[in-house]
């Protein structure tokens, strides 16, 4: 969903209309500050006097509530002058729990986009090796869904195809709720539903949408569940069979970015006295290929210890598996593991020998990884450790985020619904026009602020308000979160996180109707005064 091709917006909201509705840019020029006729609204900039009584009802009343409408336009266009945009650094990182790097001694990494960072393309490629092999060997929705299990109306898909909201609530019993015990286990695979949660996931994804399509447009019968395993196979086989290795080795200039900085971060650590290890699910070759690209010949004198083919996430479950030594050539050697020593390669092992051996334990280890379920829960839930989430995606999210055009279109779609919930005791003929009027422009602007991230799907993070499922294991499973490894050399080594106190909603109960001078919180407190 992330990698998918955004579509500009198919208009641009301005600050304040001409007849006290939203226009286009493209509408022609009228005074911004006008309302409709008998109105009494301010233009910009004019003092906010003291408002008047709601008239009784009829069209007086429908000009009482645009002109209420006028004053959040107006307000809202006052609270974001230019320079509100571009606050937020693309190359933060951002905590979900308090967490100080002067109490983490240890640190641990993953290694595939991780220490590893990959272009882009590599994505087609993978993409289509996995279509071939399915070639040469033979409900299927693709959708989103928020953190409570609701799916977002609109992105849907079946193949390549749009599936029509009234289809997807009559799929799931007349609701939009995806049950519990559908959704998935602890690692995120249902019976009927599989969650993608990593960058590995965009070409799985793509080739399951296209061979639906094709199978639907060439009017073919299949089975969903035969359909997906075959796709998830063929995906897996680009990894079983090294053909992903292969091309990444080949032209690693072409497929690996941020190498010096990987070399910076791990440098850095290590001159502070911290201790480092590497547990990955990848081959020894592979990674000594990648690290002496990134880092150089002696990447392994920067850890203490190396673990490959680990077979993450049973490598934190399963105390059956023993570690096993190679030698200088990746061979399997056939010592006893009594220590881990640091410059060795090990393969496999588990989690809780991991543990026995190191003794490194607690909040005092700081492991990174790529994928919420096989590289952190385990690590969070079950052994204290402290976690960091790499997510690529969040850069470009944070880009958008600090246009002009989002953040005007947020903020007037807060307000509007501030409007909705306090203008909706008015219930004459009239006043229920001038509410569904705003309630579509609500839901036009929704749709163009999820288009700015994905017009098929919008944000990786939110649904049109609701946190996305895949924010919810973020939030839950990660104590921080940043774009790429390197965001670590814009903090000291000390440095201390502070999450943002969130609030909850009995926490906050003023709208963006009412972030303004006390002129324009009374009148909406008396508004609502007789239904509390």
């Amino acid at each position: 969903m992330a990698g998918a091709g955004l579509r500009a917006a198919a208009r641009r909201w301005l600050p304040c209309s001409g007849h006290g509705r939203p226009r286009a840019a493209s509408s022609s020029p009228s005074c911004s500050g006008c309302g409709p006729p008998g109105t009494g609204a301010h233009c910009p900039g004019a003092p906010c006097s003291a408002p008047s009584l709601a008239p009784a009802g009829g069209a007086e009343l429908s000009a009482h509530l645009w002109a209420r409408y006028q004053d959040m336009r107006r307000l809202v266009h006052d609270l974001l002058p230019p320079e509100v945009c571009s606050l937020l650094n693309p190359a933060a990182i951002y905590a979900n729990n308090e967490i100080s790097l002067h109490d983490v001694e240890v640190y641990g990494f993953d290694y595939d986009y991780t220490l590893a960072q990959y272009a882009d393309s590599l994505h087609p490629e993978i993409f289509n090796a996995a279509r071939d092999i399915l070639i040469e060997h033979y409900k299927s929705l693709l959708m989103k869904i928020d953190a409570f299990h609701y799916v977002q109306l609109g992105t849907a898909y079946r193949g390549l195809q749009p599936v029509p909201d009234e289809e997807v609530i009559d799929l799931y019993g007349g609701t939009q709720h995806i049950p519990l015990y559908q959704m998935s286990d602890f690692y995120g695979k249902g019976p009927s539903i599989k969650q993608f949660m990593d960058i590995f996931s965009l070409p799985e994804m793509a080739l399951l949408s296209c061979v639906v399509d094709h199978f639907l447009g060439h009017g073919l019968e299949f089975d969903q569940a035969h359909l997906y395993k075959d796709v998830t196979d063929a995906i897996r086989d680009v990894h079983v069979k090294g053909l992903m290795y292969q091309w990444i080795e080949r032209d690693m200039e072409k497929y690996i970015l941020k190498g010096d900085e990987t070399f910076a971060v791990l440098s850095r650590l290590v001159d502070h006295g911290k201790q480092l290890f590497l547990i990955t699910n990848s081959p020894f070759s592979f990674v000594d290929k990648g690290m002496r690209h990134m880092v150089g010949p002696d990447w392994r004198q920067l850890f203490d210890v190396v673990i490959v083919q680990a077979d993450k996430p049973s490598f934190f479950t399963d105390p059956r598996k023993p570690f096993r030594k190679l030698d200088e050539k990746g061979s399997l050697q056939w010592d006893r593991i009594t220590r881990l020593e640091k410059g060795k390669i090990y393969r496999q092992g588990n989690l809780f020998d991991f543990l026995r051996l190191t003794e490194w334990r607690g909040p005092r280890v700081l492991y990174f990884g790529d994928h919420l379920y096989s590289d952190l829960a385990d690590l969070m839930l079950r052994h204290g450790w402290r976690t960091g989430a790499i997510i690529p995606e969040l850069e470009r999210e944070i880009r958008i985020i600090n246009t002009e055009q989002y953040m005007h279109s947020l903020t007037w779609q807060q307000a509007l619904t501030g409007l909705l919930e306090r203008m909706q005791t008015y219930q004459d003929a009239e006043s229920r026009q001038v509410l569904a009027a705003w309630m579509k422009e609500r839901q036009e602007l929704r749709c163009i602020t999820k288009a700015l991230f994905n017009a098929q799907f919008g944000s990786i993070f939110r649904t049109f308000h609701n946190p996305t499922y895949f924010s919810r294991r973020l939030v839950r499973f990660s104590d921080l979160y940043m774009a790429s490894l390197s965001c670590l050399l814009n903090y000291r080594v000390d440095f201390t996180f502070y999450p943002r106190r969130t609030p909850l909603q009995h926490e906050a109960p003023l709208w963006m109707d009412q972030l303004c001078t006390g002129c324009m919180k009374t009148p909406f407190l008396s508004d609502m005064a007789h239904i509390r």
